[in-house]
């Protein structure tokens, strides 16, 4: 459920749509990116200046959150921390590959940290392990991600 600032924001933009476009939108959604203060506002402003065009999370996580996995098309409204709106992203593309099958290439397209891949595992290999500890199921190589690339479409730079 967004609030009323963001809802009005998401509204701006789909005001500039027309019926056509705004009936093939797929699912509409508002989040931060991370678990933290620090790396959620750091997020959000890597996507608002188009550093950050692809993300990451653990596929398991959606069927236990019963949450919809993400499909192309999809916006997201992203928030930094205290839940103010920033920007919004369209998904472009959707990839599944096991976290060892991960690309160097894809990694830099997260935008985070150093944009090397040995900062990448590191930094994803931790927070995956928090993150399926608090799901209640294990973490390894082989566990399945979904690799989201988008592309930041409002507001315009």
């Amino acid at each position: 459920m967004m609030t009323d600032i963001q809802q009005a924001f998401l509204d701006r933009y789909l005001a500039t749509l027309d019926n056509a476009e705004r009936a093939a939108i797929p699912q509409i959604n508002a989040e931060h990116f991370c678990a933290d203060e620090w790396n959620a506002n750091t997020c959000a402003s890597l996507i608002n200046t188009g550093i950050k065009t692809a993300s990451c999370s653990l596929r398991a996580g959606y069927a236990i959150e019963q949450e919809p996995e993400p499909v192309v098309g999809q916006l997201t409204v992203v928030l930094d921390w205290q839940q103010q709106p920033v920007c919004i992203i369209k998904v472009i593309r959707i990839e599944y590959c096991q976290f060892k099958d991960v690309t160097p290439e894809f990694a830099a397209l997260e935008g985070e940290g150093d944009r090397s891949y040995a900062s990448w595992r590191s930094s994803h290999q931790a927070f995956f392990t928090q993150d399926a500890h608090e799901l209640g199921i294990s973490f390894d190589e082989e566990s399945e991600l979904i690799l989201e690339y988008f592309t930041k479409i409002f507001p315009e730079s």
